[in-house]
């Protein structure tokens, strides 16, 4: 069984195309949350998921957007939470507020939460192995974590660690959308990164009241 990883879309429509018509064939799709915020299309992107069926969690922007967080934001953040607090659907709401922020999928091999598993808002990153370790792992073979937009994987004998990147808004230095996917038969865990068109979306934020930076910050990875 084959299962393809994303997460942070962050309102990037046109980089979750990208990315699923990049992905190869895999028995399901799974989300580590943050569906919204930031770009222009939190509506369109909730949609694309839901129409799929895709299992998501919860991220502390989609939280934000339904109340169930406090509003730490500011700045580019905020501008992307309210813009999504203004476009979206009551049944697109619906949605986003029924999100577990922690789910487990696959037959239980596969749990799958937005930021560390003992704490959403905490940032795990993988370049420190005392956070992106084995003891992150529990009774699943394969954790599955987001929030940093920093791609990365480590294995183990006791599993997989794994964040995919970031769809929409990459901060790795490489502008490229981001996915994964994990073999679940041989337990094995491939990144990738797919080429988008960040102009179309520049030209989006431009027309919307969103700030220029998050159309700018794209075409660093930053």
């Amino acid at each position: 069984m084959k299962v393809g990883l994303i997460s942070d879309v962050h309102g990037n429509l046109v980089a979750l195309e990208a990315v699923l018509a990049e992905m190869p064939p895999v028995d399901e799709v799974l989300c580590a949350g943050d569906v919204v915020g930031y770009n222009p299309w939190p509506g369109e992107c909730i949609d694309e998921l839901r129409g799929r069926d895709v299992p998501t969690v919860m991220g502390n922007h989609d939280a934000a957007v339904v109340g169930d967080a406090p509003f730490r934001f500011s700045g580019m953040a905020r501008a992307g939470v309210e813009h999504a607090e203004s476009v979206l659907s009551g049944a697109q709401l619906e949605w986003l507020e029924s999100l577990p922020i922690e789910r487990t999928e696959c037959d239980g091999r596969v749990k799958l939460v937005h930021g560390h598993p003992d704490d959403p808002d905490r940032y795990t990153r993988y370049t420190y192995p005392k956070e992106f370790s084995p003891r992150m792992l529990g009774d699943e073979d394969v954790l599955v974590l987001g929030h940093t937009h920093v791609q990365g994987a480590s294995q183990y004998a006791e599993g997989i660690v794994v964040n995919p990147g970031s769809v929409g808004q990459p901060r790795d230095g490489d502008p490229r959308a981001g996915y994964a996917v994990v073999d679940l038969e041989a337990l094995t865990v491939d990144t990738h990164r797919v080429e988008y068109d960040i102009e179309a979306v520049q030209s989006a934020v431009a027309e919307t009241d969103l700030p220029e930076q998050i159309g700018g910050r794209l075409s660093r990875g930053k």
